[in-house]
């Protein structure tokens, strides 16, 4: 078994208190850094929830579980409350919900990547693969994806 699948395995059976307290802990970590290096914070904003966004939809599945974990980061990064009705038409309307159509934001991500300290990059995909991981299983679509922004 690689180094990457037995880092998927811990991050399928992590309890959710853990969970939540890691990425959180990330999450200001990498919010801080992303708004530093761009011209306003809204900017690292933006930056970080197109990673989460496509993180979710890394299957092209938005399912209860990745939503109702994710639901409060949401909230923060849209500025208002988000129901999973209303994550599913972003995602529909985004065409996060069919992979092949947000290839120019995946292109976007790991050139983003290639721009930034190894610890921030290190720090983007733990909460990738986290996020992709909030449902119990990292599919092998999401292992793909992945393996596409540690390039």
């Amino acid at each position: 078994m690689s180094d990457f699948d037995r880092l998927c395995k811990e991050f399928e059976k992590m309890d959710p208190l853990t969970y939540s307290a890691v990425i959180k802990e990330k999450s200001v970590g990498i919010l801080t850094a992303l708004s530093a290096i761009t011209k306003n914070g809204m900017d690292g904003m933006t930056i970080y929830a197109d990673f989460i966004l496509c993180s979710i939809a890394a299957d092209g599945k938005l399912s209860k579980e990745e939503f109702s974990v994710l639901q409060p980061s949401l909230c923060l990064l849209m500025g208002k409350d988000v129901t999973y009705e209303d994550a599913r038409s972003m995602f529909k309307e985004l065409g996060l919900d069919r992979s092949k159509d947000y290839k120019e934001v995946m292109d976007l991500m790991v050139d983003i990547l290639g721009l930034v300290s190894q610890e921030l990059k290190d720090d983007i995909i733990t909460v990738c693969m986290m996020v992709c991981a909030i449902d119990g299983k990292i599919s092998f679509r999401e292992k793909r994806w992945i393996r596409r922004l540690i390039e």
